[in-house]
């Protein structure tokens, strides 16, 4: 079925009405959670478990969500600590210039003159852009903006980004 990708835990149900609390990891929860939308759950034991959503709230830092023919707590209690995913086939195409985090982690950076920096290890979203930090063979990591001024071209394919390091970036 190729890869899985984490949609977000259920930590709890919620209510008696066969709602559960999800704490999610997803970057679009909007269109994940859209009512009418597949997840698999995945349990410690057992193939997966397709569900339909029915209905989507968001409620402090949780989203609640309830599935089509479980209206009852007893019925999703058993799903506590269970993981809601997506397959491969199931992710949407992104618009140009956006990508998942799993297709820019573990990629390789080189600078514009060939220079090769090391590979990106994780992804902080701090704000207004996401910051790339790249491993370093030897020495401390680097910590590249993406923003268009530095990242130049991203092959995902390839598994290579090509960046401008900006006066002072590897200082």
């Amino acid at each position: 079925m190729g890869r899985w990708f984490n949609v977000g835990k259920i930590v709890n149900t919620h209510g008696i009405r066969g709602e559960v609390r999800v704490i999610s990891v997803t970057d679009f929860p909007e269109e994940r959670y859209a009512p009418g939308n597949t997840l698999h759950l995945f349990l410690k034991q057992g193939a997966p478990v397709p569900l339909v959503v029915k209905t989507h709230r968001k409620h402090k830092q949780f989203d609640l969500l309830t599935f089509e023919g479980y209206d009852s707590v007893n019925e999703v209690e058993q799903w506590k600590n269970g993981m809601l995913k997506v397959s491969e086939a199931e992710l949407a195409e992104l618009p140009e210039g956006e990508y998942y985090f799993h297709q820019i982690i573990g990629c390789k950076v080189v600078t514009v003159d060939g220079e090769e920096l090391g590979v990106v290890k994780e992804i902080l979203t701090p704000g207004a852009n996401d910051v790339w930090v790249v491993q370093r063979e030897n020495g401390k990591d680097v910590l590249i903006p993406y923003i268009a001024e530095v990242v130049l071209k991203v092959s995902v394919y390839q598994k290579e980004i090509v960046i401008d390091p900006l006066e002072g970036l590897l200082s």
